[in-house]
């Protein structure tokens, strides 16, 4: 297992123009807010929560340059200049030509899926994440993760678990057949399997795969400028070339792509689909008017679309990325210095409690990563979330088949060192007491995606 040790961050590539007060709810407001919240976090006000790690999506800091471009929003219905200049830059980034913006990432994965899935389809994936998996099983395919038996392991050091079995692919597509499998799915990073990037010579693979059975591959791309900067940083020969270099090496392999706006694109609300099919993109602005609204906005406001234009660019800066990941390692290092379990190696935009180790003495049935969850809200007013047997809807007996996790979700350009240090001090203390800590039981299930609106009491 790599040795981490806390040193200072890299010299901030920004400054505070603009500050926001940190809420700060007593031990017995945390106790009376789980209580309301029904002991799901996705329930609590903001201002119940003090450092908040749910997630890392749409809950970045714009940049000045992010800021300035929303006052010079076009809201033209049609035709808006910021549809073109947004346009211009997604074609620049990935060489797609065809440009269908959405309000998110579920609202770009709704279109596609819904657009080239029949009942009885099968979409492989490394891993799908939660609303990906839930828009495929929602058009009546089956959903398959076809990582690398290293993104299991928890503690194995391998540096691209994101990767995709090429041999698990190819004798999924013989045994499927022809028409069985409309597109390949590549997250970039594998956000269900820690974070953790694919390689270019893997994703080479994969498209050499897909191409011998005549199935396209598409990438989820929301963290894909950090992909790229893992791959530059531990992929032989590939340390000299810039973060757009990298990425286009993986876009000019693929046949599309969905995108969350709200990770690599450093901004609150937006997305996409791009692909080269221009008869799908055609399929595709059909059910955005239906869904949506018109192909030039997409859902979105006309300024959200400039802001993105600006901060798909200055994700790729390397100054940025190099303290975006090196906030992630500090958290880890100091983490690792208290014996705290988490998921090797370091990913790109968290730190994945693994529950297994932090909790064994809950089983299957105690909804341990929930019942973590619970525990660090409790201890000290962080909001984190469970990746594992609740989110995926195997929970009980199926639950030993997946990996457990909690995710603290580091968001972009918005906590210091301190509050890091403050995470690590509640995840601590919450590791020294952990055979205190009781399991949970559901006390209501809804039908789909049961993790965001579920409802719990202690066992």
């Amino acid at each position: 297992m790599t040795e981490l040790s806390p040193r200072p961050l890299p010299f901030e590539p920004y400054k505070t123009k603009v500050v926001e007060r940190i809420p700060n709810p007593s031990r017995e407001d945390r106790e009376r807010a789980l209580e309301r919240a029904h002991y799901n976090l996705f329930n609590l006000r903001s201002e119940e929560v003090r450092i908040d790690l749910l997630t890392d999506s749409g809950t970045g800091a714009m940049s000045d340059q992010q800021w300035a471009a929303l006052m010079l929003g076009d809201e033209s219905y049609a035709g808006s200049r910021n549809f073109a200049h947004f346009e211009e830059t997604v074609r620049s980034l990935t060489g797609f030509p065809y440009i269908v913006p959405a309000h998110q990432g579920r609202a770009a994965e709704n279109l596609l899926f819904s657009s080239v899935c029949r009942p009885g389809s099968i979409v492989p994936n490394n891993m799908h994440f939660d609303t990906t998996q839930a828009h495929v099983l929602h058009q009546g395919a089956t959903p398959v993760n076809l990582a690398v038996p290293e993104a299991y392991d928890p503690v194995s050091d391998f540096p691209f678990k994101g990767n995709v079995d090429l041999a698990a692919l190819e004798r999924l597509l013989r045994e499927a057949g022809p028409g069985k499998i409309p597109l390949i799915m590549v997250t970039v990073t594998n956000n269900t399997g820690g974070g953790q990037p694919v390689s270019l010579e893997n994703f080479q693979g994969v498209a050499r795969v897909a191409a011998d059975y005549h199935v396209p591959v598409y990438l989820d791309m929301c963290r894909w400028a950090e992909n790229a900067y893992l791959v530059r940083e531990r992929e032989p020969g590939l340390g000299g070339r810039t973060i757009p270099d990298i990425g286009r090496a993986f876009f000019d392999l693929a046949a599309g792509a969905t995108m969350s706006a709200k990770k690599d694109g450093l901004v609150n609300i937006g997305g996409f689909v791009a692909t080269r099919d221009e008869p799908l993109a055609e399929r595709l602005k059909e059910a955005l008017i239906l869904y949506e609204g018109f192909p030039t906005y997409g859902g979105l406001a006309r300024r959200d679309l400039e802001a993105i234009s600006v901060g798909l660019t200055e994700a790729t800066q390397l100054d940025y990325l190099e303290h975006r990941i090196a906030q992630v390692r500090y958290l880890a290092a100091l983490l690792e210095e208290a014996g705290v379990p988490f998921f090797h190696p370091v990913g790109g935009h968290g730190i994945y409690l693994d529950v297994r180790r932090f909790l064994p003495h809950l089983g299957d049935d105690d909804l341990a990563g929930q019942a973590l969850v619970v525990e660090l809200y409790r201890e000290g007013g962080v909001r984190s979330v469970e990746v594992g047997a609740l989110m995926f809807g195997t929970e009980g007996a199926a639950a030993s088949r997946s990996l457990e996790l909690v995710r603290l979700a580091i968001p972009r350009r918005v906590y210091s060192a301190s509050h890091l240090a403050y995470v690590a001090d509640v995840v601590g203390r919450v590791y020294a007491r952990r055979t205190e800590i009781r399991g949970l039981r559901m006390t209501y299930r809804p039908e789909r995606m049961p993790h965001f609106t579920a409802r719990f009491a202690p066992k």
